[in-house]
Parts: structure tokens; C-alpha cells; sequence
């Protein structure tokens, strides 16, 4: 029985050490997934703030009147896109 026994010991030990392992692996895991969150937020901002750029250099590319013949019109669709989007909102509060 003592070979019995020491086998035993032997799993259990070996269970033990699996056990502390995939404790420290969760913790690994949940500490990634919170950074890999905060990055993702980072991302979003970053896009947001690229953007707001964007449009700024196209407005002042149209107030300069640097802008080639495609990018007028690629203003003038957005434009028209920020004016049906005003009108919505007004017949919608108008209701």
C-alpha cells in the first residue's frame, strides 16, 4: 500500500501545482483582457480625434480653395449628408 500511497501524494502534489498554475493563468488572463479594454477605449479615442482632424484639414483645404475637383465633391456629398441629417432632426422635433 505505501507505493499506493506515494502515487497518490505524487497526483495530489502534481494537482496542486496544476491548480496554482491555472490560478495565476485566470489572473494573467483577466489583467489582458482589462488592458486589451482600456487599449480598445484608447483606439476609439484616438479614431475620434483623427476624424476631427480629418475634417478640419478638409475645411480648411475648401476655405483655401486648394482642393482638387474630386475632394469638392467629396465635401459637397458630406456637406449634403450634415444637411439632411439637420433636416431630420428638425422634422423630428418639430412632431
Amino acid at each position: 500500500m505505501s507505493t499506493l500511497d506515494t502515487h497518490i501524494k505524487i497526483i495530489n502534489e502534481k494537482l496542486q501545482q496544476l491548480l496554482k498554475k491555472n490560478t495565476a493563468l485566470q489572473k494573467q488572463n483577466e489583467m489582458l483582457n482589462a488592458q486589451l479594454n482600456i487599449l480598445k477605449e484608447k483606439e476609439k479615442d484616438y479614431k475620434t480625434i483623427i476624424d476631427t482632424i480629418n475634417q478640419k484639414v478638409n475645411i480648411l483645404q475648401a476655405a483655401s480653395g486648394n482642393m482638387s475637383e474630386q475632394e469638392q465633391k467629396e465635401f459637397e456629398k458630406r456637406i449634403d449628408g450634415y444637411v439632411k441629417e439637420i433636416d431630420k432632426c428638425i422634422s423630428i422635433l418639430s412632431n
